[in-house]
């Protein structure tokens, strides 16, 4: 039985789970219901973050641009444009037996794809949420369902796998941002171009 999780609540993934290796971060949402005059492309992307909450490189943040992490340990499964289907519209792979000892959190953020061009923000995106599941049986560990906390921003930090002592653990974050990927990427170190 998943654990649905409320904003900022931390959940232990592997305690329960001894052994748990490889996990998938599903990342959803639902199409845009407003007219904008564009689809609503929203991406997905992983920061490998050290303790001081920052990427070390930007080696260190995995996205629609850079798939795989250089370890092995994370790696996006590819980008969707529209966000129409049921389920998962991105997924993020993750093998914690090979997250590098100086990478102690791993932030889950989605961001929308030219988002003042197409004066889209993620107020009107319905149904987000992220969830991780187990990779050989699809069980479903966790849920965060969103909500509609959001308003103007423009990219959002869904949640964190973070390290404790040997255990992994996951906190529900649900934090907003304006200024799209390019603010993500100041907040957790990685210079953009």
């Amino acid at each position: 039985m998943p654990v649905n999780l409320q904003k900022g609540q931390k959940v232990s993934l592997t305690k329960g789970n001894p052994g748990l290796k490889n996990v998938i971060v599903g990342l959803g949402w639902d199409v845009n219901q407003f007219d904008t005059g564009a689809d609503f492309d929203l991406d997905a992307a992983a920061f490998l973050l050290s303790d001081s909450g920052k990427a070390a490189s930007s080696d260190d943040f995995v996205f629609y641009g850079n798939l795989k992490h250089a370890s092995g340990s994370v790696q996006h499964m590819g980008d969707n444009l529209t966000g129409v289907g049921d389920g998962d519209d991105e997924q993020i792979r993750i093998d914690l037996s090979l997250v590098p000892a100086s990478i102690t959190k791993i932030a889950f953020t989605v961001t929308i794809y030219e988002a003042e061009a197409r004066r889209q923000n993620f107020g009107q995106v319905n149904n987000a949420f992220i969830r991780i599941y187990k990779e050989d049986t699809g069980e479903e560990l966790l849920r965060y369902d969103l909500g509609e906390d959001f308003s103007i921003e423009t990219a959002a930090v869904f949640g964190e796998l973070y390290k404790h002592g040997e255990e992994w653990k996951f906190n529900a974050i649900g934090s907003g941002f304006q200024g799209g990927l390019a603010a993500l990427c100041a907040n957790f170190g990685v210079e953009v171009e």
